[in-house]
């Protein structure tokens, strides 16, 4: 018997049990993040209010909070929380509605982020790195690792890394997406990446906006090499 999780649980149950939180948490279940003024719509309640529940929330370890600017996001806090809220869900018998973006179709697509690539390319692009393990999670929150196999794919694509490494910046790090709520990468292997996409003519940039078209090469060369999807 483990005696310090059994007197946890009746505190988790408690956090969740609330309407309100109830309602925030099935509302990141897509894996996406929000912010608290998002949240509190969600719950219903003020937005001071919300702020008192996530805080709650924080504390069981449910969700996990990322500073990005003047905003704060949240999101659940693993596939452990996930999974017993999707059990929750089934014994409620109440299926949830799907995350809809209102972002318009070409600047959610692909588009600019200060000076890497954001959008549901670059998104999936982020995934890809981390499923190929060629980025890790690195010491500090948020930030990335490159792995030996990740550093020699991309130096063989042309990436100069070490040019990368010698910025005074971080060097990679998980950049939160506005219109998809969840992570591009960010930073200056992020910047090499945009670079790259743009010297081998994978994205064009348009000339009045944010956002980048991706080139019948570029769909070919980023589902070649990183196995990014695309719709057919």
């Amino acid at each position: 018997m483990n005696v310090e999780a059994d007197a946890a649980v009746p505190g988790i149950a408690a956090a969740i049990g609330e309407p309100a939180r109830a309602r925030m948490l099935y509302c990141l279940m897509d894996g996406r993040a929000r912010t608290s003024t998002e949240l509190a719509v969600v719950g219903e309640v003020s937005p001071s209010t919300a702020s008192v529940h996530l805080g709650r929330l924080k504390r069981a370890r449910l969700v996990n909070v990322l500073v990005q600017g003047k905003h704060r996001y949240y999101s659940l806090n693993g596939e452990s929380g996930a999974r017993a809220l999707e059990a929750l869900n089934v014994l409620a018998g109440r299926p949830r509605a799907p995350f809809a973006p209102r972002t318009p179709m070409r600047l959610r697509a692909a588009r600019t982020c200060y000076d890497h690539m954001a959008g549901t390319v670059a998104v999936a692009l982020h995934d890809r790195l981390r499923a190929l393990k060629w980025v890790v999670p690195g010491s500090s929150a948020g930030d990335y690792t490159l792995t030996a196999s990740g550093a020699t794919a991309l130096a063989a694509l042309g990436i100069d890394l070490d040019g990368a490494r010698s910025l005074r910046r971080r060097f990679a790090f998980a950049c939160l997406d506005w219109s998809e709520r969840r992570p591009h990468l960010g930073g200056a292997l992020g910047a090499a990446l945009l670079g790259l996409a743009l010297r081998r003519k994978w994205v064009a940039r348009d000339l009045d906006s944010r956002i980048l078209s991706v080139t019948a090469a570029g769909r070919r060369e980023l589902a070649a090499r990183f196995g990014v999807p695309f719709a057919t």
